[in-house]
């Protein structure tokens, strides 16, 4: 995870123009597309080349700032209400001098809470600086107010130059929470992320172990440290319709009696514990939270591995094909599976695409869920069972054949929990049938071709395509203490790649997307869980080298569209407001452009510049179909440059009783930044996970460094 911190630069860069494709997005110049369910059938024409332009050019470049004029006002009618975000919502985030800090937003519906929590609570003060393998170590001891929900708040300032960062948060063994970082600037930056952690009420009703774990490195290179605080607010909500699990218990490495993270890191480790479960279990659901590093970062844009030789030794690919599997097993056998959604951190593709504005979750990675329900006749038999998280790309012959590899590179970094809602009665026992499965293999379609002569002697392009699809159910008769039921867990997911290499390896198209319906029901009729998901993917990345000096030209069209109706583990972001619908429809897209600039010599500087778009949509809903749909939020913002140029957000629900509308723009005024001082020569591979590696590292540790991303 990382590539080299960048520096605004006031550039414009865009797509051609393809007016003969149809109507196309105004920020990016690609055809627009419902990348829902219709997703393009072939690919918008590429941005023009950037050759790498002479330093005296390119210092002479990086000098010119770009204004407009002020094209509107702020408008912002509101209504009373009885629900308010749990924090302050910033929409004007720019830089507006050379000493303020620049406010940096992961764009998500707010948390809301009622208007004072109960009581607060700080829970970490503390500056990660060289902290690779030395966590935040505290103690949490529960509040003295009653309360029934919870939210974290997450403020981070930094400093200097530093690559983007994984963190993750425990309570004992227990992940509770996972986030990444933003890439800091010269003059600074800072943001605030609020999370909903009812789902831990249970934990947080107990004292517990607090390590936060935030690998960082510094040298003369990499000067920024991350200075944070934690603080949890606690509310007594008698509206909230949340219902959170009786106990959670961890999968993880179960570190913490030594003061150590706890994640498990794959393929390297053996991600299994074995757990005795309360003999009283009514429901069961596992969470899997999964993020690919090192190798494994740009999963989505590896290739089979019978081509990651295509171009020769100067183009490192890797390999495992752009599919990912994440798989429970329980004693052995497969109960589930997560086909996981392609986050991109701050440093991911071109650092120009995420400042002020993240990827998608970057700052709150969620975690997929299973039901088990339909195992607890085997669980509730007070034995020790495993269970057991693994991670598993494609193998191909490179005669058009693949099959599950079990293995993926390096690394994975993963964890699992179970929440488990008991029966009010201590002394019930929870048995019934044997869990039946249903897993055949899935269907797997893999082809590759090569062509041409590149200049190296090796092959001029490549062209490849995957497409996966697979169907897991399980069921059983349940008995609890209520009666017999018939339970159920069912999933179908379809996946597809379609990818080319062109410039012997200096271009790459990806065009990708991955869907899937996850089902829990009883008694066969009735669901208690649905959610269905959709997560295009469109990438282009293009780089060009001249010696020690190299450019980055890509673009990105992608979005997550999920729909969940029923009870979940986590809460949906709908208890809190006045409607009859039990579930929510998000869409959320980004689309953008960003340029990258590396110069080594005479003085090592870097410049970046980047336009990124987003729309998100949040609403309630009563089926999977929308019926009954209406909007709570919604938002569109636009950057460029480092500053955000357009916001307009609007906060509805509650029958009315909230009514938050404000539009915001402003003229493009960015503060340059340039990194010269010791910024060291960066390669491609660090910024694409692809391509030639730098000659010489700046790191004095390179291992380390590669173990931090």
């Amino acid at each position: 995870m990382g590539s080299p911190p960048s520096a605004a630069v006031p550039t414009a860069h865009a797509l051609p123009n393809h007016a003969s494709a149809g109507r196309l997005s105004r920020l990016s110049g690609m055809r627009i597309h419902d990348m829902h369910e219709h997703p393009p059938a072939h690919w918008p024409g590429a941005p023009r080349s950037r050759a790498v332009l002479p330093v005296a050019a390119l210092i002479a470049f990086a000098r010119v700032l770009v204004s407009v004029l002020l094209l509107a006002a702020l408008a912002l009618p509101t209504a009373s209400a009885n629900r308010a975000p749990a924090g302050p919502r910033e929409l004007a985030v720019r830089a507006d001098n050379a000493s303020s800090q620049l406010a940096v937003l992961e764009v998500d519906p707010p948390v809301l809470v009622p208007p004072q929590p109960a009581c607060q609570q700080t829970l970490m003060v503390h500056v990660f600086a060289y902290s690779y393998g030395t966590p935040f170590v505290g103690t949490y001891v529960p509040p003295a107010c009653d309360f029934n929900r919870a939210t974290f708040n997450l403020t981070v300032t930094s400093r200097g130059r530093q690559f983007d960062r994984l963190a993750l948060m425990y309570f004992n063994d227990t992940e509770i929470f996972r986030t990444s970082t933003a890439e800091p600037t010269t003059n600074g930056i800072r943001w605030t992320y609020i999370k909903d952690m009812s789902a831990f009420v249970p934990l947080l009703r107990e004292p517990q172990k607090i390590i936060f774990d935030l690998g960082n490195l510094i040298d003369d290179t990499y000067t920024g440290s991350f200075n944070t605080t934690l603080t949890a607010s606690f509310y007594a909500d008698p509206e909230s319709s949340f219902a959170p699990a009786d106990v959670v218990l961890p999968v993880s490495a179960r570190r913490s009696s030594t003061d150590g993270a706890s994640a498990f890191n794959l393929p390297a480790d053996n991600a299994t514990n074995a757990l005795s479960l309360p003999r009283n279990v009514e429901r069961a659901i596992f969470s899997i939270s999964a993020n690919g590093q090192s190798t494994e970062e740009f999963w989505w844009a590896n290739v089979l591995s019978s081509d990651v030789s295509a171009f020769g030794s100067e183009t490192t690919l890797y390999g495992f094909s752009p599919w990912r599997e994440v798989q429970l097993y329980i004693d052995g056998v497969l109960a589930g599976v997560v086909w996981p959604f392609p986050i991109i951190f701050t440093g991911g593709v071109a650092p120009g695409f995420w400042r002020p504005i993240v990827g998608i979750d970057a700052f709150d990675l969620k975690e997929d869920q299973i039901d088990i329900t339909p195992w607890l006749p085997l669980l509730c038999d007070g034995l020790d069972h495993s269970f057991e998280i693994r991670v598993t790309g494609l193998n191909d012959t490179g005669s058009g054949e693949a099959t599950p590899s079990g293995i993926v590179g390096s690394y994975w970094v993963v964890t699992g929990k179970l929440f488990l809602w008991l029966s009010g009665n201590e002394s019930a026992v929870t048995t019934g049938t044997a869990p039946r499965v249903l897993a055949p293999a899935p269907s797997i379609s893999v082809s590759s071709i090569a062509r041409g002569l590149g200049a190296n002697g090796t092959n001029a392009t490549l062209d490849y395509a995957v497409a996966v699809s697979r169907h897991f159910s399980v069921s059983s008769t349940v008995v609890t203490s209520a009666g017999a039921s018939n339970v159920s867990w069912t999933q179908t997911l379809a996946f597809s790649n379609i990818g080319n290499f062109s410039d012997a390896g200096n271009v790459q198209v990806t065009n990708q997307k991955t869907t899937g319906l996850d089902r829990a029901a009883i008694d066969k009729l009735s669901s208690t869980f649905e959610r269905t998901y959709s997560y295009p993917l469109w990438a282009y990345t293009a780089y060009a080298e001249a010696g020690s000096n190299f450019s980055i030209d890509a673009a990105l069209d992608r979005g997550k569209y999920v729909s969940t109706i029923g009870v979940s583990a986590f809460p949906l972001g709908i208890e809190d407001y006045n409607t009859s619908a039990t579930g929510t429809i998000l869409t959320d897209r980004q689309n953008g452009t960003a340029t990258y600039l590396s110069v080594s010599s005479p003085s090592s500087q870097s410049f970046s510049s980047g336009t990124t778009e987003q729309d998100l949509t949040f609403a309630a809903a009563n089926n999977l179909q929308g019926e009954g749909e209406e909007l709570l939020y919604k938002r569109h913002i636009v950057a460029s440059n480092g500053t955000v140029v357009r916001d307009d957000e609007g906060l509805y629900g509650n029958g009315g009783r909230i009514k938050t509308e404000t539009s915001w723009m402003s003229p493009v005024g960015v503060t340059q930044e340039v990194l010269v001082k010791g910024y060291g020569s960066k390669s491609v591979q660090e910024v694409l996970g692809r391509g030639p590696r730098a000659v010489s590292h700046s790191l004095s540790s390179v291992g380390l460094a590669s173990e931090l991303r």
